[in-house]
């Protein structure tokens, strides 16, 4: 592409909220999936947005169903830009009109039902995010490739294994990365040698055990693809839209090199939050040049009354007394009172703090002041905003083993013990 005939593109950022977020449950109970808090002082939805703001892409959609108030909240205290930028962050909520009656049936026809709004903008090309991914990309890098490739479709992708290759898209390029086919999550003992990645368009650095190429369920779309491949009744883009551009346009891959997760279940969650406690985390906050960005809550300093803190991550706002804390992730404005011994928690913190009447009252009515009380321990566990622990509580200490779901007091999801929002937990208690 000659410099002379080159254009900037007008980029609009897409990123899709997800559903009900049952796999993450009970930490969506009362939130979408990308407002869960996340490292302490995020939300996850933080992170698709500052890659789009690190890229020079602006104007983001984020598009959502269910339960979006927090969504809402957070976005509109995070994401102000000035008005030289004509940059924006907009929830676009399902809605009823004339044409669509209303909820959204999936990945496609949350932008299908929205092109009303994405037209009056005027944008050549959309990039399509997901909500509830943890990585880094240069997107205008991505964008770069799509341009210089001339294809009309480009899907980021990554270099698996045989065995991961299952729970994926998989597809099939030929040597110059066009995607020639495309195969939604092959069964195990499924002969998939005909898609692996040939030698021509494998990166230098690339292990050789990682021989096929997995969707990541990010795309570029020239625009005019787009209206085309959505003027159908099709409603996801992995199963439906993809295959079917397959056959009829250029559809491109990018390689990602980095790391990447998904964390919409309780155990990638809580495995990617207590990555970020190790001294070179997978995924690093620590970049200034292109930092994750949220919500500036203007809180005092941590105020820690002699701790022993070993491999944690502690917020603004918080107070913790004599307490012993290891390989941990503390949110912002959580209190933890003396004698307590947290290994392997993420407590998220608490949304306010409490005035002294606020206290007066929790003791006349038996109930524990936000936070965690004196002499606990707690081990393997996630502790959502707003939790009220009582003193001399023991959770996931004695070894014993609950079935996932609903416990009352708690939800257990493999092994990991969760402590609703707003919980009360008596002093004593043991779980």
């Amino acid at each position: 592409m000659s410099s002379e005939n080159y254009e900037e593109p007008r980029v609009l950022a897409i990123i899709l909220g997800g559903g009900k977020g049952t796999r993450l449950y009970p930490l969506t109970k009362e939130r979408s999936k990308p407002a869960v808090p996340f490292g302490g002082k995020y939300r996850i939805v933080d992170i698709p947005i500052s890659n789009c703001i690190n890229s020079g892409y602006k104007k983001i959609y984020l598009l959502t169903q269910f339960n979006s108030a927090s969504l809402h909240l957070h976005i509109i205290n995070s994401y102000n830009f000035d008005r030289f930028s004509r940059g924006f962050v907009e929830i676009l909520a399902a809605e009823q009109t004339l044409e669509h009656s209303g909820w959204y049936e999936g990945t496609a026809d949350a932008v299908r039902k929205n092109f009303g709004h994405f037209k009056v903008q005027r944008p050549t090309h959309y990039i399509i995010l997901s909500g509830d991914q943890l990585y880094r990309m240069d997107l205008k890098k991505f964008m770069d490739q799509h341009l210089k490739s001339g294809a009309n479709i480009t899907i980021a992708a990554k270099a698996v294994n045989r065995s991961d290759a299952s729970g994926f898209g998989i597809m099939q390029v030929d040597e110059s990365n066009t995607i020639t086919a495309f195969m939604e999550k092959p069964a195990k003992d499924m002969n998939i040698d005909d898609w692996k990645i040939p030698e021509a368009a494998r990166e230098p650095e690339l292990p050789s055990n990682l021989e096929y190429l997995a969707s990541m369920g990010i795309y570029i779309f020239d625009a005019d693809t787009m209206e085309e491949m959505l003027n159908n009744d099709y409603n996801d883009f992995g199963k439906e839209i993809i295959p079917m551009a397959i056959k009829s346009k250029k559809v491109s891959s990018y390689i990602f090199n980095g790391y990447w997760e998904d964390i919409g279940t309780i155990r990638s969650f809580y495995e990617a939050t207590l990555d970020l406690t190790n001294p070179i985390p997978q995924f690093n906050f620590y970049d200034e040049d292109k930092p994750i960005y949220t919500h500036m809550r203007n809180l005092p300093p941590s105020k820690i009354n002699h701790a022993e803190m070993v491999s944690t991550l502690a917020s603004e706002g918080c107070v913790i007394t004599n307490s012993r804390i290891q390989h941990s992730v503390i949110g912002v404005r959580s209190v933890i009172n003396e004698g307590c011994d947290l290994e392997g928690v993420i407590m998220m913190g608490a949304d306010f703090y409490e005035t002294e009447a606020a206290k007066k009252d929790n003791k006349a009515k038996g109930v524990p002041n936000l936070g965690i009380g004196k002499n606990c321990k707690i081990n393997k566990a996630i502790i959502d905003k707003n939790a009220h622990i009582g003193e001399n509580c023991c959770i996931n200490v004695s070894g014993r083993k609950y079935e996932d779901g609903d416990h009352g007091l708690f939800y257990s999801a493999d092994g990991i013990i969760v402590i609703r929002k707003g919980a009360v937990i008596p002093n004593g208690t043991v779980i």
